[in-house]
């Protein structure tokens, strides 16, 4: 009985001993396409990844993505370029301007040319908020 049992543990060590000589080297093969991945699991991993995202950006709550939010905000965007053509245009065009003033809703834009800068100054009346901006000039010897 005793030789029995002997010979069946050096049986299955024999067998254990026998599969792990026949394994293979662990190679380790990134999933993520950016450190060398499969590039088909870009599209899998970014569905993922958005699926449990549950950051939402301060501020943004009631921004919808219907047809109307999107062209009022696009209205904003075209109102604003304009805007801004006009400042560059009063600061840099073909007849600058030392100082000038633009209001815009609620918005008033100030602009002042000083000997090496110029400094627009943007006031929001409904919060209060003033924003400075300082334009380096470049100076011509």
């Amino acid at each position: 009985m005793v030789r029995t049992s002997v010979w069946l543990a050096s049986v299955a060590s024999a067998a254990v001993m026998g599969a792990a000589s026949a394994a293979q080297d662990l190679v380790y093969e990134p999933v993520n396409p950016n450190f060398g991945g499969n590039p088909f699991n870009s599209a899998h991993l970014l569905a993922t990844a958005e699926a449990q995202n549950r950051y939402t950006r301060p501020g943004t709550t009631g921004l919808g993505t219907s047809q109307a939010d999107l062209f009022v905000r696009q209205l904003q965007s075209r109102l604003l370029s304009g805007l801004s053509a006009q400042i560059a245009d009063a600061i840099f065009g073909e007849n600058p301007q030392e100082s000038g003033t633009l209001v815009f809703g609620n918005q008033t834009i100030t602009f002042q040319r000083g000997l090496d800068s110029i400094t627009l100054t943007i006031f929001d009346s409904d919060t209060g908020e003033t924003t400075t901006i300082v334009i380096p000039q470049l100076a011509v010897n």
